[in-house]
């Protein structure tokens, strides 16, 4: 068994179907049954069980799927690191971030170009999960992210680099209902108001720690939404239905002249923030050199 016939068989585990997979691998589906039957003939055992066109792995399937996945992340380390002796510092850096983290990038990409223009980038956007399974297939080599970050994996698989945590604040329509009020809230004067909450199915301690705020201060909110997209939420606060308390730096990704921003002394808690890369995979240089900015006071 060589490496291309174990990326088939990831293929085809991973599509469920050899139509499927044929079309991502770019290949005709005969040769790539016949690469199939010849992995399960030379190891002597079915690698999935076949009900009509769906395949499902054997318990022997997912074990080489497991040590595959393993021994090809190993041969790419490998040679990108063999790559990049002489290579120096360029190439493309693939890197992910959640939205609400996305003002912390621009600074320092565009420092980092400035150092090494021969870099690129590529960043993709997600919640924990899917950027968990990026990291975990390659796509991108770390995240910035709010933490604790809920991946699907265990956590001790991950580095991180904690980042300074991020106070929240209220975010309010600008209108003069909210202007004439006063020029400062506390989190408690918000027992009665419609709240939006900027939650996902998979993705919730951000909310709960706003939750625990609450009751802390003897009530619950009155959560009227709850959203995944920070634009849709803060598109629902413009348009009067309710208000939202968010990490401040999520603010300064936008120009939005349709909201006000208020501090909130009596919330304890603060949005923890990190960069995460996995422990045993190797880092790019460029990977390393962009991690170690964010370890650099500002103005080095």
């Amino acid at each position: 068994m060589d490496l291309r016939q174990l990326r088939y068989f990831l293929a085809i585990a991973k599509e469920g179907q050899i139509t499927r997979a044929a079309k991502k691998l770019s290949i005709e589906q005969p040769p790539l049954s016949r690469q199939l039957k010849l992995i399960e003939e030379e190891l002597g055992v079915a690698l999935f069980d076949r009900q009509g066109k769906r395949m499902r792995l054997t318990e022997t399937g997912e074990t080489l799927q497991k040590h595959a996945k393993d021994i090809l992340r190993q041969m790419d380390d490998t040679l990108t690191e063999v790559k990049e002796i002489d290579m120096g510092i360029q190439g493309r850096l693939n890197i992910g971030s959640v939205f609400s983290c996305a003002s912390l990038l621009p600074e320092k990409i565009a420092c980092f170009r400035e150092r090494y223009p021969h870099v690129t980038f590529k960043i993709l956007e997600g919640d924990h999960v899917v950027l968990g399974d990026y990291l975990a297939d390659r796509s991108i080599e770390l995240v910035v992210t709010r933490l604790p970050f809920e991946s699907n994996d265990d956590h001790a698989k991950y580095e991180t680099l904690p980042l300074p945590s991020d106070p929240f604040v209220m975010v309010v329509p600008k209108n003069r209902k909210w202007q004439q009020a006063k020029s400062h809230f506390r989190l408690k004067d918000l027992a009665a108001t419609p709240l939006i909450a900027l939650k996902s199915d998979k993705t919730v301690q951000l909310n709960e720690k706003i939750v625990n705020e609450c009751l802390r201060l003897g009530f619950k909110p009155n959560i009227i939404c709850e959203c995944s997209s920070v634009s849709i939420t803060l598109a629902l606060v413009t348009a009067g239905i309710g208000v939202t308390i968010l990490p401040k730096s999520v603010l300064t990704a936008f120009s939005i002249a349709d909201i006000d921003m208020f501090e909130l002394p009596d919330i304890t808690a603060r949005s923890e923030v990190g960069i995460i890369w996995l422990k045993d995979s190797y880092l790019t240089k460029k990977a390393k050199r962009f991690i170690n900015l964010f370890r650099q006071k500002p103005g080095h």
